[in-house]
């Protein structure tokens, strides 16, 4: 095709006063831009440095329990500060039980309230669901500590665990998780934190089914599907990632919660059992009973805990990011 004469005087990607970024110029919304960026990078490089003077503060005023103890602070779950023995294994356990029961509990829970919200409830109705979920989040975890001392463990031992435990105690398989009749104990912080982290995951879970566009729901009707399909073809697939992510953070919240778990999950210092109906303990409870009256090795261990706890709390963040990652791209993919 022949060029015109203004296209020969015009070279490609050139202007009458120069390039395009030229002619456009140097403005304030270009200075703005760069400005913003170099904010942006500022704050995220200050969450970095944060992080790392975190983890090496705390590292270092635990390194006297961790050249003491060596591996076996990990792998020894004997604690007995009064022989300057100091092994966390125990209370890694009682935090990673704990919190897969409150997920366990409050996952299903949640997405039900989210969908049930987003998909099913009449106007009416659904926002005083939201500001129940939201008023639920704003609770001290104090108070959900207290409620579970005072109310719910003293009403769980005799009338709940207590007959479950005469009942299917004895079972093989079975009676190895539901045996116990102790009011404070496994299940009992699992309760509690299912209750705390429920609004965490209702209100993300329903943010993210709320972005499900109207079109992919009205394809699935119109391809003859009912709700039910409708929800699990169209809506989950969609926001799966950020479901996940929202779980993960509700596991985060979980295994970081001191008060409330410390008042109901007994404080039975060195116990591994798969018995679901006994008192344990777990790394923030531990933290924040003995830390008070902690001296030398042993509060240079606790603050190990807190190492531990703070670098288990990372690889959860780290593995939400990378699921949520791998949906994305599955998504994208698709």
């Amino acid at each position: 095709m022949a060029m015109t004469p203004i296209d020969q005087h015009i070279a490609p990607g050139k202007f009458p006063g120069g390039d395009a970024a030229s002619l456009l110029g140097d403005g304030p919304g270009r200075r703005g831009d760069r400005i913003f960026r170099a904010v942006a990078l500022g704050a995220g490089l200050v969450v970095l440095v944060v992080l790392a003077l975190i983890a090496a503060s705390t590292t270092h005023e635990a390194w006297p329990a961790f050249r003491a103890e060596g591996l076996s602070f990990i792998t020894s779950s004997t604690w007995i500060p009064a022989e300057n023995k100091f092994g966390a294994l125990a209370f890694i356990y009682g935090t990673v039980l704990s919190s897969m029961l409150a997920l366990v509990l409050s996952v299903p829970v949640s997405l039900g309230i989210a969908l049930y919200a987003n998909e099913a409830a009449p106007s009416r109705i659904r926002r005083p669901i939201v500001y129940v979920m939201d008023l639920l989040a704003a609770i001290p975890s104090v108070v959900y500590g207290l409620w579970g001392i005072i109310v719910l463990a003293p009403f769980l031992g005799p009338n709940v665990y207590e007959p479950i435990n005469n009942a299917v105690g004895g079972w093989p398989v079975i009676g190895w998780f539901l045996k116990g009749t102790s009011g404070r104990s496994f299940m009992t912080a699992g309760i509690i934190l299912a209750i705390m982290i429920t609004p965490i995951i209702t209100s993300l879970s329903r943010e993210v089914i709320a972005t499900v566009p109207r079109a992919q729901r009205e394809a699935a009707y119109g391809m003859g599907a009912t709700r039910w399909e409708m929800i699990r073809t169209a809506v989950l697939p969609w926001g799966r990632g950020g479901i996940v992510g929202a779980v993960m953070l509700g596991l985060g919240r979980a295994m970081g919660e001191t008060i409330a778990v410390a008042l109901v999950i007994g404080s039975q210092t060195g116990q591994i059992t798969t018995h679901l109906f006994e008192a344990g303990d777990s790394m923030a409870a531990v933290i924040v009973n003995q830390f008070g009256e902690a001296t030398g090795t042993h509060r240079a261990a606790l603050v190990g805990l807190g190492v531990v706890l703070f670098l288990v709390t990372i690889l959860v963040n780290v593995s939400a990011r990378s699921i949520v990652g791998r949906f994305d791209r599955q998504a994208r993919g698709a």
